[in-house]
């Protein structure tokens, strides 16, 4: 079963409502952004991170239009000195590899390993956007369905301020 089918499937037997279109690989924002529906919703970028000893891993979500610097993040998360996991790890932790990772990637991680970190920013928008664990694909889902969803993994997660207000 290809990562698309686990996700839908998951999302399925939760009784999880979402919207998805296809549409040709996008590994990047840059090469996403040709793609994307002007349907509402915030799409998200996602970054996976190790701390220095390799014994924690995060993943970040954040508005697509934004960068984050590490040294930033590194301040704001206050998880001490982090660099981004490798492939090998991404596979282990989130069963992914490099240019599909999303949220859905802890369906994957059955021991709860990864820790979440969401931008409150993007608690504005009433949709948010991710891959569905496949760049050819965009699923498209409502801010409470969303919540539902990070309920049911069972990850630890956080909204937080990942950004100065006064840049927005």
């Amino acid at each position: 079963m290809d990562n698309r089918q686990i996700v839908f499937n998951y999302l399925d037997r939760a009784g999880i409502h979402y919207e998805c279109y296809e549409h040709p690989a996008a590994p990047t924002i840059e090469e996403a952004k040709k793609y994307w529906r002007h349907d509402g919703s915030k799409h998200c970028k996602n970054l996976f991170f190790r701390n220095h000893k390799g014994n924690r891993h995060y993943l970040v979500v954040f508005d697509c239009d934004r960068t984050l610097a590490i040294h930033d993040l590194e301040h704001r998360l206050r998880q001490g000195k982090l660099s981004f996991a490798s492939a090998e790890r991404m596979e282990r932790w989130l069963g992914l590899r490099p240019g599909s990772v999303s949220p859905f990637g802890l369906i994957n991680d059955t021991e709860n390993h990864v820790y979440l970190f969401l931008d409150k920013n993007l608690k504005r928008y009433p949709a948010l956007s991710f891959h569905p664990n496949d760049n050819r694909a965009t699923v498209v889902i409502s801010q409470e369905e969303f919540g539902r969803y990070l309920q049911l993994c069972g990850n630890s997660y956080e909204y937080l301020e990942l950004y100065d207000d006064e840049l927005l």
